[in-house]
């Protein structure tokens, strides 16, 4: 399948032709827009890449207008408002101003847009807060909310909402796409496509980061080789670790610069002590930084619980005979004789245990102990 450009601003959306012959139809036909949209499909599929081109559109005076939908798209136009978050929720204050400004006439373009990147990161009562503006939006208002699944908002959202669903593209699809963007090998490219699962944003680093993908391998190596509690604990220390190490190196030169931005803005030279009068927004910066550096911790994690889920779906795949679709091909050696050694129940075991794990860290579950009794289980073939 090759992907054909749509005109801008719809250009940046890859592979996703149903999804923005549907948008582009609503953007200009006011009677077939909805007040409220809800953008689902697998992460890396293009969902804000998505929301924000619909953005431009619905903002712009027409296709000719290409000065506005540059400005929604840099993110500086004022009547589209976005909402995405490093923290582990969006909280109820973000939410209730969201559902404030909503209620705005548009300022300078055709509609006031309103974008929540990360809807499914909502709990039962910050979705509470936005019922009533998506029940009764503003005629001149557009709710566009993105998230994984329609599973993944509350019933009384989802009956709300207008549903568009994006394709999952296929890995020589993904594997071409990151060859046109970064000039990668096709060997490396397809690689990378594989082992993000069809994940662009992540197949993109992979192919691009030696250190990334050295990592990636060396983990799963790690975890092939923990035979009891001994290595159980050391190879979860291992992996916590380098999530730790990753998480740093994503963030720390964010923060820095956020730092330096706002002792700027108050007048404040680099070295210079802070005054009491401003410690209290430093302290505020501070604050959202540890969130963001937590939420970048379980990303982490949770990209290699992704990882070590596509190593023991292949173990299946090869007990099942059909080692012909492998995620994790370089281990096939090794996982043929994984799959040999062990009966189909302990890899279902395994597995379910996966899915417990990442579910019991978004629950806060202590990372290291719920990793050691992951662990644990694949060395044994038993829940702890």
């Amino acid at each position: 399948m090759t992907a054909t450009l749509a005109p801008f601003p719809w250009t940046d959306v890859w592979g996703q032709e149903d999804a923005v012959d549907a948008l582009r139809s609503a953007a200009a036909d006011p009677s077939a827009l909805s007040h409220a949209w809800l953008i689902t499909g697998p992460p890396g599929s293009g969902r804000s890449t998505l929301a924000y081109a619909f953005a431009a559109a619905l903002i712009a005076d027409g296709p000719e207008d290409e000065q506005t939908m540059r400005q929604v798209l840099a993110g500086t136009h004022p009547d589209v408002t976005a909402l995405r978050t490093d923290k582990v929720i969006i909280t109820i204050k973000e939410a209730r101003a969201l559902v404030e400004r909503s209620y705005f006439a548009p300022s300078a373009g055709r509609y006031r847009v309103i974008v929540v990147e990360d809807a499914d990161r909502m709990v039962e009562r910050t979705s509470n807060v936005l019922l009533k503006a998506l029940e009764e939006p503003p005629e001149k208002t557009v709710w566009v909310l993105c998230a994984p699944s329609e599973a993944d908002l509350l019933p009384t959202i989802r009956s709300r909402v207008r549903p568009l669903r994006l394709r999952e593209p296929d890995v020589a699809d993904v594997a071409r796409l990151i060859v046109e963007r970064t000039g990668a090998s096709p060997e490396v490219a397809e690689q990378a496509a594989r082992h993000s699962q069809r994940h662009i944003g992540m197949a993109q680093r992979l192919a691009t980061d030696d250190a990334a993908r050295r990592r990636r391998d060396s983990t799963l190596r790690s975890v092939l080789s923990v035979r009891g509690v001994g290595t159980a604990v050391e190879v979860a220390g291992e992996i916590i670790q380098a999530a730790t190490d990753d998480a740093k190196a994503l963030t720390a030169e964010r923060d820095a610069t956020e730092r330096a931005s706002l002792l700027r803005t108050v007048g404040i030279a680099e070295g210079q002590a802070v005054p009491p009068a401003v410690r209290a927004q430093i302290s505020a910066l501070e604050d959202d930084q540890k969130k963001r550096a937590t939420r970048s911790l379980r990303d982490g994690i949770d990209r290699v619980l992704t990882d070590m889920q596509s190593m023991f779906r292949d173990v299946m795949m090869l007990q099942y005979g059909r080692g012909d679709d492998l995620i994790n091909s370089e281990l096939r050696t090794e996982l043929t004789a994984l799959a040999s050694a062990w009966p189909v129940d302990r890899t279902l075991v395994v597995l379910d245990h996966l899915a417990e794990t990442r579910e019991s860290l978004e629950r806060n579950v202590a990372p290291t102990l719920a990793l050691e009794s992951l662990l644990v289980t694949i060395a044994s073939g038993r829940k702890p």
